[in-house]
């Protein structure tokens, strides 16, 4: 039987960026530990231990991982199942991560491969708490977005940006709608918890992170963290 399933790992020395580019494998990505982005057009995911990417075969993306990570990959063969036609985030279970370890032990038989590969194939499915943000390009939000990106701490409300860009709250909240699909409120709080999640991967303390993205506590924090990613921050990370 074919392998239909090839993985990878490697420790990342140094801060690495990769350039736009595709693969005419499925491509799903991970971390052992610490995180990274992969950006599609727009979107911009994060990626940790428990929080996956899968980038379907052709689909150009790029990406960035910090120094000191271990960087995980495995790639699907298009004549086989997938799991999605558009980029998803896949939740990596402990089930999942340690068949996919299997798939890098050379000792494993043919047979015994083939079997983890229909595995792997009938226990990864996407997740509905990705964490994703997704960039508005208009003129209107661009001063919202980069003061955000910018310092994600940046505790300008929804009515004083309308003051300042001249328009309604309304217009503002719609616009977001429109470009995103979330609300002012909800694009913020995902582009603070992203951005938290790199810190933490970086080796910050939770409340640290915490009140660098503009919580004034941990318990805050915790609750919006857990409101986008469906789980803790102590967790999230394991």
């Amino acid at each position: 039987m074919p392998t239909r399933i090839l993985g990878s790992r490697e420790a990342m020395d140094e801060e690495t960026y990769w350039a736009e580019h595709s693969h005419p494998t499925h491509e799903l990505l991970w971390r052992d530990s610490g995180v990274g982005t992969v950006t599609v057009g727009s979107r911009t995911w994060t990626i940790t231990a428990p929080l996956g990417m899968w980038i379907p075969a052709g689909v150009a993306h790029s990406g960035w991982t910090p120094a000191g990570v271990v960087l995980r990959a495995a790639h699907f063969s298009v004549d086989g199942p997938r799991v999605s036609d558009t980029p998803t985030a896949i939740a990596v279970t402990d089930l999942l991560r340690l068949l996919l370890d299997r798939l890098l032990d050379l000792e494993v038989s043919s047979e015994s491969y083939a079997l983890t590969e229909a595995m792997i194939l009938d226990v990864m499915a996407p997740t509905g708490h990705e964490l994703l943000v997704h960039q508005p390009s208009s003129s209107l939000l661009r001063p919202i977005v980069d003061a955000v990106l910018d310092d994600p701490s940046d505790p300008t409300s929804l009515q004083e940006w309308s003051r300042r860009l001249g328009v309604s709250s309304r217009t503002i909240t719609r616009a977001f709608a429109a470009e995103t699909g979330l609300g002012f409120n909800r694009w913020i709080t995902t582009a603070r918890i992203q951005h938290a999640v790199t810190l933490m991967g970086a080796g910050h303390e939770i409340e640290t992170a915490a009140l660098d993205v503009g919580y004034s506590s941990a318990n805050a924090f915790t609750t919006a963290f857990k409101r986008i990613t469906g789980t803790t921050p102590g967790l999230f990370g394991r």
